[in-house]
């Protein structure tokens, strides 16, 4: 991976990590009250937010991995595929999660039709990207 490429994807994943913040406080903010008045459904609303918390601690890896795959002649080339395939692996576990997060947030609400229908949308989209992830992944240097 070219250290401007390792670069710029520790810049894409705090602006996701970034994103997923926003989401966990507008969940904290809107939802929370409703949580403790028993508006919504606490397994689900309790769900998000754990969910909506790996999603961003991977972002955050993702970057960490990346950055390191950004260090140039201080690794050598083994060694800075193996971050790049790293935080490949977290960015993707993120973008999954983070995609998620409509369907549950819906569910939260109650509204089963329409959080059904993101969900299958969801799991389109896991299928889409357990058949052409590797093909994209950083490839693996011996």
């Amino acid at each position: 991976m070219a250290n401007d490429l390792a670069a710029a994807n520790v810049n894409r994943s705090y602006q996701l990590a970034a994103s997923s913040i926003a989401i966990f406080t507008f969940l904290l903010f809107f939802l929370y009250p409703k949580f403790a008045d028993g508006q919504v459904d606490a397994f689900a609303y309790q769900a998000t937010l754990i969910m909506m918390g790996v999603a961003t601690f991977s972002f955050a890896f993702s970057s960490f991995y990346y950055y390191g795959a950004s260090l140039g002649g201080r690794i050598d080339d083994v060694e800075r595929a193996r971050y790049s395939r790293r935080g490949d692996g977290f960015w993707l576990l993120g973008c999954v999660l983070l995609f998620l997060a409509p369907s549950l947030v819906l569910f939260t609400v109650g509204l089963f039709a329409v959080g059904s229908a993101w969900f299958a949308l969801w799991l389109v989209y896991l299928f889409f990207v357990m058949r052409y992830f590797p093909r994209v992944q950083t490839a693996r240097k011996s």
